[in-house]
């Protein structure tokens, strides 16, 4: 479904089925605009578990998990303390899992019951469906030798490290947001095959590695 058979996919990348398709027409992946429907359909009142919101975005591939996840983090509820940690703690959870070829997205229970307050995911939801629907409408098949290859493996290395650095990180609040913003146009990339985004993910990487030295140093 995802690619001929002499590209396959790297894990998890997506092989649903799902209202969209990439531009070059060998994906099917779901719309930005979606997930954050399914997000918020999920939230209920009051504070809402970090397994509830997993299960409502009725995902079973990891790159649009992490997608979504990452572009939470770049919204203003990475302000709240810990959850970048958190963030990183499931991500890196579901990359481990992806990279040894896992078929179903497990969670530990002691992540799937922490929770976040409703008000403040409804807060980033809005501040979020403005820029992506931008990034859903203007995705097109361009720099693809940045989408398959041995290209295809630095997108996923990036995409296991990022997060890794966020529990370190999380007293600047500005460089986790650029290395969530970096890892949400990689996977966006991956899941659409669209160069540019890969190309812009890295550049947001260089930029977050260089500011992190700057403040260290």
């Amino acid at each position: 479904m995802i690619e001929n058979a002499a590209t396959p996919p790297l894990p998890g990348e997506p092989a649903f089925s799902a209202p969209g398709q990439s531009p070059d027409g060998k994906v099917a992946y779901t719309p930005l605009g979606d997930l954050l429907d399914r997000l918020e359909n999920s939230a209920g009142k009051g504070w809402v578990r970090v397994g509830d919101l997993i299960d409502g975005l009725g995902e079973t591939a990891v790159t649009p998990l992490v997608l979504m996840i990452a572009i939470l983090v770049v919204s203003p509820l990475s302000g709240i303390p810990g959850v970048p940690t958190l963030s990183a703690l499931i991500l890196t959870t579901l990359n481990v899992q992806s990279m040894f070829g896992s078929r179903y997205l497990w969670l530990p229970q002691m992540l799937r019951q922490r929770s976040v307050p409703v008000r403040r995911l409804q807060q980033a939801i809005d501040w979020l469906r403005r820029p992506c629907a931008f990034i859903d409408r203007h995705s097109q098949a361009r720099l693809k030798f940045l989408t398959y290859g041995p290209m295809k493996l630095v997108a996923f290395i990036a995409t296991l490290a990022i997060p890794l650095t966020w529990p370190f990180l999380e007293i600047f609040p500005f460089i986790t947001s650029i290395g969530a913003l970096s890892l949400a146009l990689v996977a966006f990339g991956r899941m659409t095959r669209d160069g540019l985004y890969l190309l812009l993910g890295y550049a947001m990487i260089g930029a977050a590695c260089g500011l992190a030295l700057w403040i260290v140093l």
